[in-house]
């Protein structure tokens, strides 16, 4: 008998988990034919933190790029779902019992908002980073150099040394189609 992979649970959980939230969630759903099931940053991290991490992306996506799960029927759904997405991505994390990663991706999610207000780009590099170094306390100085300088090769060259160019160009790819 075959068995789901977890990356097909990790959609499944997804989009079964806003299913059960909301009608309005399980409503922005698209049909399982048309959903997209690309990881796109949990390739980096530990397999721990996969599904906090593509839930809180899917939110990012719906707030400013392709969402690959949804298609909000209107310009409020779309805001509502996307913070929804935010916030439950951040609770699976502290279920997992250590501050420290729900601190990454929230300081994540606030710099992408500010480079997204400022029209400054670098939030791939942030996003590879921070998955790849989730929870380990080693980005903050990079993170400023994104935050106050608009400099984002410090992040990058974190997540390469980390997970190797190859597998962050992957999810750097990957970002800039779901953004285009």
């Amino acid at each position: 008998m075959p068995t789901s992979s977890p990356a097909t649970d990790l959609w499944e959980e997804l989009a079964g988990a806003a299913e059960r939230e909301s009608p309005l969630w399980a409503e922005a759903l698209r049909p399982p034919g048309e959903r997209e099931l690309e990881p796109v940053f949990s390739p980096l991290c530990e397999g721990r933190f996969a599904l906090a991490v593509e839930t809180i992306y899917e939110g990012y996506l719906v707030h400013y790029g392709r969402p690959r799960l949804f298609a909000p029927a209107d310009a409020n759904t779309t805001l509502l779902l996307g913070d929804y997405l935010y916030a439950h991505g951040l609770v699976r994390l502290a279920e997992l019992g250590r501050v420290e990663p729900v601190d990454d991706l929230a300081e994540l999610i606030s710099l992408c908002a500010q480079l997204r207000g400022d029209g400054t780009r670098g939030d791939g590099a942030a996003w590879a980073a921070t998955a790849v170094l989730l929870g380990r306390g080693a980005l903050a100085d990079a993170r400023a150099a994104l935050r106050d300088s608009g400099d984002p090769e410090p992040l990058a060259a974190l997540a390469r040394s980390a997970a190797g160019a190859q597998a962050v160009e992957r999810s750097l790819v990957a970002h800039a189609r779901r953004l285009g």
